[in-house]
């Protein structure tokens, strides 16, 4: 009975706390996860008052763990990564190794030891998916390019940071070693990194040949149920199933079995609704997670160690926002890309945690550390609204006194225009698609099968790149701007197809091309049933709305126009 009290009193102070401070940080426009780590704060063994049973917490905070990171597998999107890839990948890589160097240095003149720096400055160069996604979905930028470009920059830091936690445990003899080390204990450990990769990459085989058939026939034979507590007991118990097995079996780390359970389950088409019945649970056990993270907090770091924690607030709101600004720019993105990137990375969250935590465990980082990992994300996630906030009076600000920066807010897109070797019959008659996404990509290749000619418009230059090296007419930019469309030769094509579920920019599209061209044909795509509603109702065109046979319908749709020309002819 007193062990059951102990559980239930600190996930009730756990609970009751996260809830009141986080309500109070939202109020004062910070993220509730800064309220939920002082709530962890107040009810651990540094401050005055109640304490929470820590051996509890650690274990709340391990299911939390494994259920946040079956959250990020569910919503990773290899498409999307792959979009920005040319970006995204040698940009996460490099800022991650300039906040790991910096950290190593910062630690170094602490007088601490190499590993002890090591785990640090890794700590310090990965960015919280929690506030980032909050972040872009409260300002509208999630769609963006730029939100595009910062999440698929988040994605390579989140597989980079997984497979740290995969092999830093082999690691943890040779780092923790004074440096005397025999050739048979270097031996010895590389066998065992080798055993370790071999199991990572047989449970990962397994859950990609297996996986991702059982799993998503499984939870089709449970949603034949009709029962939801079954669906969602169901998707909870793969999660936390395959995390404890793999650990088990594979010894691989619960965070990575949650993440590929999730990734796996992505395949499945109830992976929406899987998301939406496990989100409450979810969000409930991450926020014990931060709670639990919180009680490792040691306040009186901030006196004790102010200017230790002055460095590591710098590395990581200016450090890494530096190091992610100009990768941005060095990659010949306008300066407002890269301006909302190194906001968008310029704070840390559950990763770092995971990170610092297995470091202590380890006995590679010192508890200090974990204080000041802590004391850094408080204060980067705290001030990482005001870092979106002065995005733009800064970019006005820079470039009113800087001639430099007007030529980076303005510079030339190589792929903003059509060259000028562009043929005669993708400029007139020609089909204009804002889109290249799954649906998009579907209507250009049955086009292309028919000789239909058409030019792509798209915000991810990557994409318009690809096409472009394929001799296909293709545009980077915002359709809804006019400088876009008019590019497109908006004016004299037949059809305008917005493949894109934009509801926010589709109407400005629509005015745009009929103010150029009022006999355009448009058809739009949406996934919101009331939205299509609204958009019919405007007179905006024909509207698809759905998921399953959407481009197939849309594409029949375009190719009927066409056919009914060459009939008439």
């Amino acid at each position: 009975m007193e062990h059951s009290l102990i559980l239930i009193t600190t996930i009730a102070a756990g609970f009751g706390l996260a809830l009141m401070l986080g309500f109070i940080a939202e109020k004062l426009r910070v993220p509730a996860l800064v309220g939920y780590l002082l709530a962890g704060i107040a009810i651990g063994p540094y401050t005055p008052g109640f304490v929470a049973d820590t051996q509890i917490a650690s274990e709340l905070a391990e299911i939390g763990v494994m259920l946040l990171m079956f959250g990020v597998g569910l919503h990773f999107s290899l498409g999307d990564l792959l979009a920005v890839k040319r970006i995204a990948v040698p940009g996460a890589i490099v800022q991650m190794t300039v906040a790991t160097v910096l950290g190593m240095m910062l630690a170094a003149s602490w007088g601490w030891d190499m590993p002890a720096g090591l785990v640090l400055g890794l700590s310090l160069s990965c960015a919280s998916t929690v506030v980032l996604l909050k972040a872009l979905e409260a300002r509208g930028l999630l769609e963006t390019m730029n939100g595009r470009i910062a999440v698929g920059w988040l994605i390579v830091e989140d597989l980079v940071t997984v497979l740290i936690l995969v092999l830093l445990p082999s690691f943890a003899h040779l780092l923790g070693d004074s440096g005397e080390s025999s050739a048979d204990t270097t031996v010895s450990l590389w066998q065992t990194v080798a055993y370790t990769l071999l199991q990572v990459s047989v449970f990962i085989a397994l859950m990609l040949i297996v996986g991702r058939r059982l799993l998503p026939w499984l939870l089709w034979h449970v949603a034949e149920t009709g029962s939801r507590e079954l669906f969602t007991l169901a998707v909870v118990a793969f999660a936390i199933s395959i995390a404890y097995g793999a650990a088990e079996l594979f010894g691989v780390s619960f965070a990575l079995g949650a993440f590929f359970a999730g990734m796996v389950m992505r395949e499945s088409k109830f992976s929406q609704r899987a998301a939406e019945e496990s989100l409450p649970l979810r969000d409930a056990f991450a926020v014990l997670f931060f709670v639990s993270v919180g009680m490792l907090f040691d306040p009186f770091v901030l006196i004790k160690e102010p200017l230790h924690v002055l460095g590591v607030a710098a590395i990581i709101i200016v450090g890494k926002s530096i190091a992610a600004l100009s990768l941005v720019l060095v990659f010949r993105y306008p300066l407002n890309t890269a301006l909302v990137v190194a906001a968008s990375l310029g704070q840390i969250g559950e990763f770092s945690f995971i990170l610092a935590g297995l470091g202590l465990s380890l006995n590679l980082l010192p508890a200090e550390g974990m204080s000041l990992v802590l004391a850094g994300a408080l204060i980067s996630i705290a001030f990482n609204p005001i870092a979106f906030a002065v995005i733009t009076p800064v970019s006005g600000l820079i470039t009113r006194y800087s001639e430099f920066a007007r030529r980076l807010a303005t510079r030339d897109d190589p792929y903003a225009e059509l060259p000028m070797s562009t043929e005669r019959k993708y400029l007139e008659k020609q089909v204009v698609i804002v889109g290249y996404g799954q649906v998009g990509k579907r209507i250009a290749r049955v086009l292309s099968q028919r000789d239909i000619p058409y030019i792509v418009v798209d915000q991810i230059r990557e994409r318009v790149q690809d096409l472009r090296n394929q001799e296909l007419a293709a545009v980077s930019g915002d359709a809804s701007e006019p400088s876009v469309l008019i590019q497109a030769h908006i004016a004299e094509a037949s059809m305008l197809v917005v493949a894109v579920p934009d509801p926010i920019n589709v109407r400005q599209m629509v005015k745009t091309a009929r103010t150029l061209n009022p006999d355009i044909e448009v058809v739009i795509r949406t996934n919101n049933e009331d939205e299509s509603e609204l958009l019919r109702s405007d007179n905006l065109g024909t509207v698809f709305y759905g998921k399953e046979e959407l481009a197939k319908n849309m594409t029949q749709h375009v190719l009927k126009r066409f056919d009914r020309e060459i009939t008439e002819k």
